[in-house]
């Protein structure tokens, strides 16, 4: 085609599960423009989900946070130097079609500083639709699959359906870092994964239930592995010490890709609605996703995801929870029946 972009810049920024979710923009475009040099431009919190990617040509970073942190020290000549290089950076790129993945001022700024003649905006707001050549508003449907926005902006483009899949790839180092990492926790047989950590409490589910099944999943001879960042060490000890959880934590002891590399052996991946469960998604692992406050998606296309969610009269209610604390959406969720969905699954995903 006449008109095919050489060089494209896809604008995604942040957060992980929606970084893992948008992924599936690099094989659908990479079937249309074979020939293209595709870029893609994040934060660094979820670059390394992107930085061994073969079907990516370039990746650029946003260091955002330490912009952050040079406006509140008042920096402010060390943070006009940062910003003029960065946007000659992005000029320097000579793309011919961004796409802003995001749609918010932030993503929607950076898509303009490129200065590329097609800028295509997925439901552009907070001002950025002023920003774009072009806008993108998906439809919306109560059984849209996961990554839907994505999926119908592909094709849209002109990539077939079974061209649009999450794209999610460890570097070899982040495979032997997780190998190692299991290795030295005595993981030695087939395990599950368990990710119960978000930063919105209303998405949570409750330690006891995570306790009760990893003891439901170890009974299968599965050994539980809980992963998560930093922040979340304190919580996956009051898990384990709820009656000595049969649970191994590597929480906060991972990169975000080696986490990721743990994710892929997995034998079966328990989540909420955090980056973590998505990315088992995107790795085809056999997962189960606990959805209640929020309902991303309420099927996976093809990848052997069940998403478990009760459809309260209140929910999904976001931010705004009405419940006065008790997240009955979440209570919902039985451990016994959440291990019998995940066990069922994995055995028929078994070769």
């Amino acid at each position: 085609m006449s008109d095919a972009p050489a060089r494209i810049l896809i604008v995604r920024l942040s957060a992980l599960g929606d970084v893992a979710m948008a992924s599936g923009l690099i094989p659908a475009l990479r079937s249309i423009w074979p020939r293209a040099h595709i870029a893609w431009l994040t934060e660094p919190a979820a670059a390394p989900l992107l930085q061994a990617n073969p079907r990516l040509d370039e990746l650029l970073v946003w260091d955002r946070p330490a912009w952050r942190r040079l406006w509140k020290e008042r920096q402010l000549a060390t943070l006009w130097k940062a910003w003029r290089q960065f946007r000659r950076q992005l000029r320097s790129g000579r793309y011919d079609l961004v796409i802003d993945a995001q749609g918010l001022l932030k993503s929607g700024l950076c898509a303009w500083w490129t200065r590329a003649p097609r800028r295509v905006a997925i439901h552009p707001r907070e001002g950025s639709q002023w920003l774009c050549t072009e806008r993108f508003d998906p439809s919306s449907s109560e059984s849209a699959p996961i990554a839907a926005e994505y999926r119908e902006l592909a094709t849209r483009f002109g990539a077939a359906p079974e061209a649009f899949h999450l794209d999610v790839v460890p570097s070899p180092a982040a495979r032997e870092a997780a190998r190692q990492a299991l290795a030295r926790a005595d993981v030695r047989g087939p395990y599950a994964v368990l990710c119960p950590f978000t930063t919105r409490p209303q998405k949570h589910w409750f330690p006891p239930r995570w306790a009760e099944l990893a003891r439901h999943l170890r009974a299968e001879g599965l050994t539980p592995v809980l992963l998560g960042g930093p922040n979340d060490q304190a919580a996956a000890r009051e898990i384990i010490e709820i009656e000595q959880a049969p649970a191994v934590s590597l929480v906060g002891h991972l990169r975000l890709d080696e986490s990721a590399a743990v994710i892929e052996g997995a034998e079966l991946l328990v989540g909420v609605d955090t980056g973590l469960t998505h990315i088992g998604t995107a790795m085809r692992i056999p997962t189960v996703a606990l959805f209640g406050s929020t309902r991303p998606y309420l099927h996976a296309g093809d990848a052997p995801t069940r998403v478990l969610y009760h459809a309260l009269p209140c929910s999904p209610c976001r931010r705004h929870p009405t419940c006065g604390g008790r997240f009955d959406c979440m209570q919902a969720h039985e451990a016994r029946a959440v291990a019998q969905v995940g066990l069922t699954m994995m055995r028929k995903a078994a070769p």
